[in-house]
C-alpha cells in the first residue's frame, strides 16, 4: 500500500510542481514530512543537502532519496527501499513525460499566440512563489536553530545564509564553490 501512496503522491507533485526541482521542494516537504509523515524534518533537510550535491536535477534526486527513506523508515529492507526510490522517481517524471509528448506539437504551433503568452506570464510569479516557499520552509529551527536555543548556531547560520546570498547574487561566485565553502565552514564549526 505504501508503494501506491508513494506513486500517487509523487505523481501529483510531478504534475503540479512548476518551476523545476526547487519549486517542487516545498511540495515534496509538505507531502512527505507533514501529510504522510514518512520523513522527519531533519531527514528532509539532509535529503535536500545531498540532492544539491549529487549530479542531476534536485527534484528528481529528492524524490529518489525520499522514496528510499520513506520505505526504509516503514521497516522494509534495502532492496525494498530501492524499489521505493524507483517508484518515487518514476512517478515524479511520468507527468512531465506524458505532458511533453502530448503538447510538444501543439506548443510549437501556437507558441506565438496571445493565450499561450498569457499563460506563461501567469506562471512566472507562481514559480517565484514556489521557490520562495521552498526557501522559507527550509528556514526552520532545525536548520538555523533559534537565538534562545543556541545563539552561536543561529548567528553562524544567519551569517552563512547572508554570505551565500551576497556571494552568489552580487559577487557572482559560482554556486558550486559556495556549496564547497559552506561545507568547509560547517566542518570547521564542528570542532
Amino acid at each position: 500500500m505504501i508503494y501506491l501512496d508513494l506513486f500517487i503522491t509523487f505523481f501529483k507533485i510531478g504534475l503540479f510542481g512548476f518551476g523545476g526541482g526547487y519549486g517542487m521542494l516545498s511540495l515534496i516537504q509538505t507531502e512527505t514530512v507533514i501529510h504522510h509523515t514518512w520523513l522527519s524534518s531533519a531527514e528532509f533537510t539532509n535529503i535536500v543537502a545531498i540532492s544539491q550535491m549529487t549530479p542531476g536535477p534536485i527534484g528528481i534526486n529528492s524524490a529518489t532519496y525520499c522514496g528510499y527513506t520513506a520505505i526504509h523508515n516503514a521497516g522494509f529492507n534495502s532492496w525494498m527501499a530501492m524499489l521505493g526510490s524507483a517508484t518515487a522517481t518514476f512517478a515524479l517524471v511520468l507527468p512531465s513525460l506524458i505532458l511533453m509528448i502530448l503538447i510538444s506539437k501543439m506548443f510549437m504551433k501556437y507558441m506565438h499566440t496571445a493565450a499561450v503568452a498569457s499563460v506563461f506570464m501567469a506562471l512566472r510569479p507562481t514559480v517565484v512563489g514556489l521557490l520562495a516557499a521552498a526557501t522559507l520552509l527550509l528556514m526552520n529551527a532545525e536548520n538555523f536553530s533559534t537565538p534562545s536555543e543556541n545563539s552561536w548556531q543561529f548567528g553562524i547560520s544567519i551569517f552563512l545564509f547572508i554570505a551565500t546570498f551576497v556571494g552568489t547574487k552580487f559577487v557572482k561566485i559560482n554556486p558550486i564553490k559556495m556549496i564547497g565553502f559552506a561545507a568547509a565552514a560547517g566542518l570547521l564549526l564542528l570542532y
